[in-house]
């Protein structure tokens, strides 16, 4: 009977495939959702993910991701590395920056000061360059931070540094090395690009040393922003986190647990967590809908089959297995298609820079919203055949 239930779905092309483009459209819509959830969370909390040997992050106690932060006094440095089981704490120092360049133009950037001794948090640089030519005055690297055009120069040397106004229609080029930019009125020279984790939001990057943020950054109180530890060896990075924070009163978070606060933070106040809502919510009425209504139009059009099978004494349960088995071979090669075409889709979106992350339970979310629209849509189909009566075969409606 199942194998007779396979023949009446695939009699039928027309319905079969637009139940299989329903369930196929679910599966590629869910599968980029999610993957692109994954992608923004995973660049929202990039600065972590630069950071491997890094153990536990400190912080001021009102900071809850990387995203929003509040700075802290310098004396917090002396006070973690005072702790038992710290084997190095180091400074990081995070700001925003008015950057001028050459021709006039101003772009904003995020300003990462890194502690000047061990150069600690800056991402490997291109082109040969190694990070201790920060250790130059006024010297930063610079990183588009998932951003595209954003470092662009003056090609001409005539037209940088105008006089008279900004020159903002010259022909431009990507900043190398030697050039200069004015960060809040202090001039500074570009010794290098990196290979920094794209950001979310997407921002440029200045990398320097901590000493040099704190003196082109616009004047604060408070310059730290993170204390980076690094535990001893023997010494569990949780454990050391609870100690700091009962020694200190600061917010001391391991890295994979800092990067879930910073998830946490993204799904509260990220207004693209509601795009992604709005995405799933397409794709689950477009598959309920496209799905439902082909299987209930495919089940109504062959009650009389299904009358004849119940005449010949097939019970409801035979019946109910027949539709789930028809519903259970769309979905099948519905999410394989949708998949498929995802995967596709990745490729483009990872060249055109998208934050778009395929990982692997992408596909099991895409699985579960199917089998969830599969079997609404095949127990609404199901209801005529229940309440069907075999008689309707003799009397020729």
């Amino acid at each position: 009977m199942l194998r007779v239930a396979v023949k009446m779905l695939m009699g039928d092309r027309a319905k079969y495939a637009g139940l299989v483009f329903g369930i196929a459209f679910t599966s590629f819509l869910v599968t980029f959702a999610a993957s692109y959830f994954t992608g923004f969370m995973t660049r929202g909390f990039a600065l972590i993910s630069e950071n491997p040997t890094v153990d536990v992050w400190v912080m001021d106690p009102a900071v809850r991701s990387v995203e929003k932060t509040t700075n802290m006094a310098a004396s917090a440095l002396d006070r973690v590395r005072s702790i038992e089981g710290v084997r190095s704490a180091v400074p990081m120092a995070l700001g925003t920056a008015e950057v001028r360049f050459a021709n006039g133009q101003f772009q904003s950037f995020q300003v990462i000061g890194v502690d000047d001794a061990t150069l600690a948090g800056v991402p490997p640089p291109k082109d040969g360059v190694v990070p201790a030519a920060l250790r130059t005055p006024d010297s930063v690297i610079a990183d588009p931070g998932g951003t595209s055009g954003k470092l662009q120069t003056p090609l001409r040397p005539a037209d940088q540094w105008p006089g008279g106004g900004p020159r903002l229609d010259v022909p431009t080029r990507s900043l190398t090395v030697g050039d200069e930019l004015l960060v809040n009125d202090h001039h500074v020279t570009v010794v290098g690009k990196s290979e920094a984790l794209p950001r979310f939001p997407p921002r440029p990057l200045l990398y320097t040393t901590y000493s040099n943020a704190s003196r082109i950054l616009l004047p604060e109180r408070r310059r730290m922003t993170f204390v980076l530890v690094s535990a001893a060896p023997g010494v569990a990075a949780s454990d050391l986190a609870a100690l700091i924070e009962a020694r200190t009163g600061l917010r001391a978070r391991t890295s994979d647990d800092f990067k879930a606060d910073t998830v946490s933070w993204f799904l509260e106040n990220s207004e693209d967590v509601g795009d992604i809502a709005a995405m799933l919510t397409l794709a689950m009425s477009v598959g309920f809908g496209v799905t439902g209504i082909m299987l209930y139009m495919f089940t109504t059009e062959n009650l009389r089959q299904y009358a004849v099978f119940k005449a010949m004494g097939a019970s409801s349960r035979m019946l109910l297995a027949m539709i789930f088995v028809q519903v259970a071979l769309s979905a099948l090669l519905g999410t394989g298609l949708g998949l498929g075409l995802c995967a596709i889709a990745s490729q483009f979106a990872v060249e055109a820079e998208y934050p778009f992350r395929m990982m692997w339970f992408t596909p099991l979310v895409s699985s579960v919203m199917v089998v969830i629209v599969s079997v609404v849509a095949a127990a609404i189909s199901a209801r005529p055949v229940l309440t069907l009566d075999p008689a309707i075969v003799f009397t020729g409606r």
